[in-house]
């Protein structure tokens, strides 16, 4: 065997061992999703067995069918907490894109005094996890009277997705070629109008990768939103998922029927946008 053939086969083995180890990793990280997709089509029996049941016996769609079939008439208001999710996660994800927007565009080109002690302070309150400020946002909110709102959620999950925009944002704005917007400005555009016609543009992939991680922040978030909300008028699907535990009980199979009714609308806004995703990853993956 000449020296080619054998670096073709151990090319070849590397190929296969890098894809056994992909599937290996990607089966790890897809299990618990996918039991709770298989648990909520099989009784408590199964789920709480020990040792585990992996292949189920008994399917049925009873959780859905009480799920929905009990709307209105007292059963788990699903489709209440659905719409407060939509409503509180598309308009926070919106006005931190804004606002992420703007203070990207910022950072990434213009020179101001304390640029990067600014800079640091902002990803300073990335840092801080959610559960850390629901105390003092709670005693802010009922202070304010706004507990209990569309408003006051939407505003803590404005200020717990700016800080991470912002960084990102600025990533992509520093692969757009400063050149581009002065020749725009030459051939006669306004600063406004270079930045709309030719840099955000190009920085649309990695616009749109913080839309999605700022969407889904906002989507799962449990922490905040299980102490700034009370009823049925502002609760999100994460915390409606309490609904589903007793004093003495929890419905696991309920439950899990509701975890994936969540999953659902981020794997299909997650398909929508994977072309953008995945280029806004890779193209802001080293910064200029």
């Amino acid at each position: 065997m000449n020296e080619n053939s054998k670096a073709r086969a151990t090319a070849l083995t590397l190929s296969i061992i890098h894809k056994i180890a992909l599937f290996l990793a990607m089966t790890i990280i897809c299990l618990p999703g996918l039991w709770i997709v298989l648990a909520s089509f099989r009784p408590t029996v199964e789920i709480m067995a020990k040792p585990p049941v992996w292949v189920p016996q008994d399917l049925s769609f009873d959780a859905y069918v009480a799920m929905f079939s009990g709307v209105g008439q007292g059963g788990i208001p699903v489709i209440e907490y659905f719409r407060n999710s939509l409503i509180i996660s598309v308009t926070s994800t919106v006005i931190a894109l804004a606002i992420g927007m703007a203070g990207g565009y910022a950072f990434a080109r213009f020179r101001f005094r304390a640029k990067s002690a600014i800079f640091l302070g902002l990803m300073l309150t990335r840092t801080v996890p959610g559960i850390a400020l629901s105390l003092p946002l709670f005693f802010v909110y009922s202070r304010l009277g706004i507990i209990d709102t569309h408003f006051g959620l939407i505003m803590a999950y404005v200020a717990l997705n700016v800080p991470f925009t912002i960084w990102l944002i600025d990533g992509f704005f520093r692969q757009v070629p400063k050149d581009l917007a002065e020749a725009a400005q030459i051939d006669g555009c306004t600063r406004w109008q270079a930045f709309w016609q030719v840099e955000f543009p190009l920085a649309g992939p990695g616009i749109a990768s913080s839309g999605i991680f700022a969407f889904l922040t906002s989507w799962n978030e449990f922490a905040l939103a299980s102490q700034l909300t009370r009823s049925v008028n502002s609760k999100t699907l994460p915390v409606g998922l309490l609904d589903y535990t007793a004093e003495f009980t929890i419905d696991w199979r309920g439950m899990c029927a509701l975890a994936v009714v969540m999953i659902i609308p981020a794997l299909v806004l997650t398909f929508i946008v994977q072309k953008h995703l995945v280029s806004g990853l890779t193209s802001g993956a080293v910064k200029g």
